[in-house]
């Protein structure tokens, strides 16, 4: 198989570059994502998510949208490399004699690659998710104080939007919870990060690899760019819309601040069943829809990247001799 021939830097690289690209498309809707799951019943800030993209720009400018970002684009290149590159090694070990897996090897194959990932995919989130939800923080804030000091004054409703929110920074983020909590502070939230991508690599890659198949014109071939393209677009749909239950969970239990009135959780069950009670099982469907839009391209250009063999070329042209 040609796939065992690619070495591990190439795999390394085509894996960030995919990350760095696909990040840069999506992320104002993975914003929207994180701040639709947070918000409560009671307390909404935002009814969809072209609402909270409106908002957010009105409130925080164009670049408010990418709040959190630079967390993103410095780590995706580590996570998305040890997710793909270790879900061919498990392919790899689980392959014999170059004969086709069986479904099961690659859900397997897919189970390994999600666990190794979440060393880097957890801080990453947790990072993440305090910067991106804190203009939604600030926002509720300022609305309630408002409507407070209107409503003494027999006044009319304010309007929902904000001025800017202060901005915490990566780096005080990171700084402030080693402090009070030392490594344990970024790894807040594992476990329901594992419930996540361990169930969604499970999904997406046997899915990803028998759609991608398909299109394979005979034996031995890749399948054209757009069909790896398509393929990843959906299984990374489906397997985002199958896991997102465990991404409402990991979103409010990674959270630091809460808004006013809102629950705050010491646990994955304690957090389940509290947003079962209070919020209905449709809570756990918030931001499906936002993530379906944010992995599908992810993963396809990911796909994109790493079978058209981008870093392959750029290798190959280093190793060149210089006349």
């Amino acid at each position: 198989m040609a796939d065992k021939q690619i070495s591990l830097p190439a795999k390394l690289i085509n894996g960030g570059i995919a990350g760095l690209i696909g990040v840069t498309c999506v992320f104002p809707i993975d914003l929207a994502k994180t701040r639709l799951q947070n918000q409560q019943n009671g307390q909404r800030m935002y009814t969809s998510m072209s609402d909270c993209l409106i908002k957010t720009i009105r409130s925080e400018g164009y670049f408010g949208m990418y709040r959190g970002a630079a967390v993103n684009l410095t780590l995706v290149t580590p996570e998305k490399a040890i997710k793909l590159a270790a879900n061919d090694f498990f392919r790899y070990q689980l392959s014999k004699d170059g004969q086709k897996l069986t479904l099961l090897q690659e859900m397997q194959a897919g189970c390994g690659a999600g666990t190794c990932q979440v060393i880097v995919t957890t801080p990453m989130e947790m990072l993440k998710i305090q910067l991106q939800d804190a203009g939604r923080i600030a926002a509720q804030k300022k609305l309630l104080d408002a409507q407070a000091q209107l409503s003494a004054q027999g006044g009319a409703q304010p309007s929902m939007e904000a001025p800017a929110a202060p901005r915490p920074t990566a780096t005080q983020l990171t700084r402030d919870l080693l402090r009070s909590r030392g490594i344990a502070g970024l790894y807040k939230g594992l476990g329901a990060t594992l419930l996540r991508d361990v169930p969604f690599s499970i999904v997406y890659f046997p899915l990803f690899a028998n759609l991608n198949q398909l299109g394979c014109p005979s034996s031995g071939e890749k399948s054209p760019f757009y069909v790896s393209f398509l393929a990843g677009c959906v299984a990374g749909s489906a397997a985002a819309v199958a896991v997102n239950p465990c991404d409402v969970v990991k979103t409010r239990l990674q959270s630091l601040q809460r808004g006013v009135n809102e629950d705050t959780y010491t646990g994955f069950l304690d957090c389940a069943r509290k947003i079962l009670r209070h919020e209905g099982p449709a809570a756990f469907l918030k931001g499906a829809y936002c993530r379906a839009l944010v992995i599908a391209p992810l993963f396809g250009i990911a796909q994109v990247v790493y079978f058209l063999g981008i870093a392959e070329t750029l290798l190959e042209l280093l190793q060149r001799p210089q006349h």
